[in-house]
Order: C-alpha cells, then sequence, then structure tokens
C-alpha cells in the first residue's frame, strides 16, 4: 500500500488539509500526519488531524509523496531545518512532492524551486519567483516530481495530478 506524509501545523488551511487527506483514503493509500509536536493540529477553522510524528522521527524511504498544505502553517515549519532535509529527500529521491498555496515557502526556504516551474497563493509569488523559480499563473504545475497549486479552487486538479504521480511510482 502506497503511504504519504504530510507536514502540517496549527492554522493549516482547512480545505487544503481535509479535502486531501479524504482523496488519499479514497485513493487506498495510508498517510502520517508529520508536526513540530505530537498532538491534535488545529486548522484556521474547524478541521483537525492528529499529528503523530516528529520531523526528526521521520523516515523518509517509507514514505512515498510528501504532501504540504498551505494556510499559516508553513511559515513556521519553513524555519525548521529538518523538515526543509525531508523536501529534499523526497526530491533528491524523485519521489512526488506536492505543495499548495503557503506550502510552496517550505521549497523555497529548503532551496528547491530554482529554475522548477512551479505555482503558488499570490502572495507568494514573489517569493517564488526571487528564490528562482519559474512562475506560472495555473491550477496544477507539474516540473518532474514537483506540483505545486495556487489555492483551494484548484484542488480537485491538484489531487488528481498528486494521485497519478504516486500511482505512477
Amino acid at each position: 500500500m502506497k503511504k504519504v506524509l504530510v507536514i502540517t501545523y496549527d492554522k493549516v488551511d482547512d480545505s487544503e488539509l481535509m479535502y486531501p487527506l479524504y482523496r488519499l483514503e479514497e485513493a487506498g493509500f495510508e498517510y502520517d500526519v508529520c508536526s513540530l509536536e505530537k498532538k491534535t493540529i488545529h486548522a484556521k477553522i474547524f478541521v483537525t488531524a492528529e499529528a503523530t510524528l516528529l520531523p526528526e522521527e521521520t523516515d523518509t524511504s517509507v514514505y512515498d509523496a510528501l504532501y504540504l498544505p498551505g494556510g499559516s502553517a508553513p511559515e513556521k515549519l519553513r524555519q525548521n531545518a529538518r523538515i526543509k532535509e525531508i523536501a529534499r529527500e523526497f526530491v533528491r529521491d524523485g519521489k512526488p512532492v506536492c505543495a499548495i498555496c503557503h506550502g510552496p515557502l517550505i521549497l523555497i526556504s529548503a532551496g528547491l524551486v530554482k529554475g522548477r516551474k512551479a505555482t503558488c497563493y499570490a502572495g507568494v509569488r514573489d517569493d517564488l519567483i526571487n528564490a528562482g523559480a519559474i512562475y506560472s499563473d495555473e491550477a496544477v504545475v507539474t516540473d518532474g516530481c514537483l506540483i505545486t497549486s495556487r489555492h483551494p479552487k484548484d484542488l480537485p486538479a491538484m489531487m488528481k495530478a498528486f494521485v497519478a504521480a504516486i500511482n505512477a511510482k
């Protein structure tokens, strides 16, 4: 069975957490939620998820893909050295890495976007461009193993691309 690592924290966007987790389950994938603390993660409004894994406990070899939802969480997560290393390990191994909205901030801080096509929330666009990415204002942008998306309206297209990439591995 395929397994996905989800890295998030409090104030994640509700829809960017709930919709993908349901789609991963529907596709028959397992997932673990990794965060800065083992606790109940509280999204901006009402969604919760149990974080059962810390970054320093994470072995990327047991996962087939990585998902980075947006909201306010990535701003804090990008400051953690192990989280950035986790993202680098997935990319190094050619495993699908999907980031939406503010999620690409983690990819930026990990040094993974230079010369790559990507998209993000409009408020992150300049950060992406300044990090050397080739910005494209599209619902989903795939460049190798990186899959990026802009905002919640793009979730159906993003998850279609992400599930297909996981199944292709």
